[in-house]
């Protein structure tokens, strides 16, 4: 695979992921639910973008997409400028050697009946050349990256604790020496207290390598923190993209709004001082998506348009992206966030 190092490790193109719904004695097909509907998004080298959004938003496909370990249903996927959407046997194995995944539940992704050395071997037996001397040095290595006692790799899954098997899935993931890891709400099932650990041993692995993370997550507190860039996902779309610092303050898409302003703040007289916005509804249904903009169902801001004609996507200044038509008909933001404008000329 003759690759372009200046090329974003990974690029998805207008993806699209259908779920066929079957019914009756023949198993007709009677629908199709779209899990993605039609995403672009890229991972340069050495950065993190964060994709986050409500539990059924599309993140976790999207995701398994880019990674070829569920294929779309359209668009297009490059690995450092290749197209890879339809690579199969070197190519596709190369590439897996590439891009490594880091699963939600630790527990799940290990085989209980083998030690963790075997789940540590088999990536390096795969995609290296290493001996079996070498491997176990190397698996004695990466233990020792993720901050655990190499003497531990004869234990089974069951004997370690979730942050501790969350630090092997890590090492397992550095074992064919990617450039890109997916990691898929990889704290979202540890303590609170292990979280931080996890989060800082990932911003030194990135530091110490120049790796680049594709983080799904549904905690926006962490993305401020963890991400170099933010694509906030609502029903399988992007609505908002743009750098972390500039969509966690300023805001411009009311769905990314109403996300930010649900996160607790530390400080009590801040936190009763803060407006709450509460959405109203659930999410609308795959199975039967509204017309139009899919948000207008619970948009605090909706206008007649949005009900009938989808918003086009607008580029913003600071090279973002909102997909809204507040930015394009109405009050034009054009690219200013939500509170600045849209309180004043609300009053």
């Amino acid at each position: 695979m003759s690759s372009d190092p200046r090329a974003p490790l990974i690029e998805g193109e207008q993806i699209v992921k259908r779920f066929p719904v079957k019914s009756g004695v023949l198993g007709r097909t009677r629908a199709q639910v779209y899990a993605v509907a039609g995403v672009d998004i890229e991972v340069p080298p050495g950065t993190t973008v964060a994709v986050v959004g409500e539990s059924g938003s599309g993140k976790t496909t999207l995701a398994r997409c880019l990674l070829r370990l569920v294929e779309p249903s359209e668009g297009v996927i490059r690995a450092e400028g290749v197209d890879i959407t339809h690579s199969k046997g070197e190519e596709l194995t190369e590439f897996r050697r590439l891009a490594q995944m880091v699963f939600q539940d630790p527990y799940a992704s290990f085989d209980p009946l083998l030690p963790v050395k075997a789940s540590l071997n088999e990536p390096l037996a795969l995609h290296t050349n290493l001996s079996r001397t070498e491997r176990t040095d190397r698996i004695a290595e990466l233990m020792t990256m993720v901050g655990l006692r190499p003497s531990t790799v004869d234990r089974y899954p069951r004997q370690f604790s979730g942050g501790q098997l969350q630090r092997i899935a890590v090492a397992r993931a550095l074992a064919p020496g990617p450039k890109l890891i997916v990691l898929d709400e990889p704290v979202s099932s540890l303590d609170v207290s292990i979280r931080a650990d996890i989060v800082n041993l990932l911003a030194d692995l990135q530091s110490e390598m120049g790796l680049g993370y594709l983080f799904i997550t549904h905690d926006l507190a962490l993305m401020r923190h963890s991400g170099t860039r933010v694509a906030v996902m609502y029903l399988g779309r992007i609505v908002e993209e743009g750098l972390a610092a500039t969509v966690y303050d300023a805001p411009r898409h009311p769905y990314t709004q109403a996300l930010l302003s649900a996160i607790p703040e530390a400080h009590p007289e801040r936190q009763r001082q803060r407006a709450r916005i509460v959405l109203a509804g659930d999410p609308p249904s795959p199975f039967d998506p509204p017309g139009g903009c899919p948000f207008h169902t619970r948009c605090p801001y909706v206008m007649d348009i949005c009900r009938t004609e989808h918003p086009a996507e607008t580029v913003l200044p600071d090279g973002g992206r909102v997909t809204c038509h507040l930015h394009q008909v109405g009050l034009e933001l054009g690219g200013a966030p939500l509170p600045e404008k849209l309180g004043a000329s609300t009053h």
